[in-house]
């Protein structure tokens, strides 16, 4: 088999000689068949992300079953020319635990449209299908790029001021200082690439129970001191409560998977909550239902706003390449923000500027000497 380098030149080479002359042409990898709508979102999510790309050049790889790929196509032929379709018939489930998908996945359209990234054919792959054997598999073909257990898995949050990267939100249910530190790092490298201002450094916040540096566990305590002192290319600002996360107070909050689970999972019920009981006020009477009407517009922008496709496409992070999960009920417009998700980290210099700061954050540490932790001794040998 051909290097992935060589791989990728070939590729480059080929869209050239369809295309004409492309400069950092990028390819995403997409398995078809994932989530709730499978070819029925995804070719109309494609055909959407290439109008808000704005003439990037970007080529697709559709994995999964042909014919209901090329059904679909058919009713979006502008998107044909920069889609190729890799054909399987095997599909893993929602309901398949990730253990099982690592057994039988293997050919299947999730684990197809990784290994794209791992031959070199691809720069990112995405899918809205199984989220524990998306990490699994994504693990095992690509590897971790640090010592996580799992990737660590963001979320671009809705926020008074813009939006916030949370993670981790839920795939690592416990994370020492070590951890929490390579969380802030990759946050802040994800928000810079994907959400980030040309001008303004991101900003990054530890959650915890208070503001004080004597509140929290252990873990928390150390990370919080870790970043302020091991001279980290990052605009840390400390402790950070749960109501700053909604607050927009930092561009990015790092916490342990259980803590950012349970507070997604919250704001998603919320959000819920608000809309039911806005519907129910809005229909309650005539007066309420004239008052709706007079404030359709801005209950439609408000909508729009609290709507989680708008910001839909979480990327697994710690990977050694660019995988992106989006929401399995996304509809085309979601699928399609995750679609942009997926080229804009692959072609900024976020596995570059994580390198760079784990690279300072080992030298750091190492610079401790005899006093430094048993944490901070195992963070520095995994930082080299």
């Amino acid at each position: 088999m051909a290097s992935g380098s060589s791989q990728s030149l070939k590729r480059r080479v080929q869209v050239e000689r369809e295309t004409g002359p492309v400069t950092q042409a990028l390819t995403i990898s997409i398995d078809a068949m994932g989530g709730d709508h499978g070819p029925a979102v995804v070719v109309p999510g494609v055909a959407l992300a290439l109008t808000r790309l704005q003439g990037r050049p970007v080529r697709f790889l559709l994995h999964g079953d042909a014919a209901r790929i090329e059904a679909e196509l058919a009713r979006h032929p502008a998107v044909r020319p920069v889609v190729e379709i890799r054909h399987t018939d095997l599909v893993i489930a929602g309901d398949v635990k990730p253990a099982q998908a690592l057994r039988r996945g293997k050919g299947s359209s999730l684990w197809n449209a990784v290994e794209a990234i791992r031959k070199g054919e691809a720069d990112a792959a995405l899918s809205a299908g199984n989220t524990g054997a998306l990490m699994a598999i994504s693990k095992l073909i690509l590897r971790m790029a640090g010592d996580l257990d799992r990737p660590a898995i963001v979320a671009s949050w809705p926020t008074l001021r813009g939006v916030t990267a949370v993670l981790d939100v839920g795939a690592n249910i416990a994370s020492d200082a070590a951890q929490l530190v390579e969380f802030a790092i990759m946050g802040e490298a994800f928000h810079r690439a994907v959400h980030g201002k040309p001008d303004a450094r991101p900003t990054v916040g530890l959650l915890n129970v208070g503001s004080e540096d004597m509140k929290g566990h252990e873990e928390v305590r150390e990370a919080h001191r870790l970043l302020r002192e091991a001279g980290l290319d990052l605009d840390y600002r400390g402790f950070v409560e749960g109501d700053d996360i909604s607050k927009g107070t930092v561009d990015v909050i790092v916490t342990d998977g259980f803590t950012g689970n349970v507070a997604l999972k919250t704001a998603e019920g919320m959000a819920r909550f608000f809309a039911a009981e806005m519907r129910a006020a809005f229909t309650g009477d005539l007066m309420s239902k004239l008052g709706a009407l007079i404030a359709s517009r801005a209950l439609k922008a408000m909508k729009a706003r609290l709507d989680p496709s708008s910001v839909n496409g979480g990327p697994l992070l710690g990977l050694k390449g660019v995988v992106v999960k989006s929401h399995g009920g996304a509809d085309a417009a979601g699928f399609a923000n995750a679609i942009k998700v997926a080229v804009d980290l692959a072609a900024s210099d976020y596995a570059t500027h994580t390198a760079r700061n784990m690279q300072r954050l080992g030298d750091a540490l190492r610079n401790l000497g005899p006093e430094a932790s048993q944490s901070d001794s195992a963070m520095a040998e995994r930082a080299s």
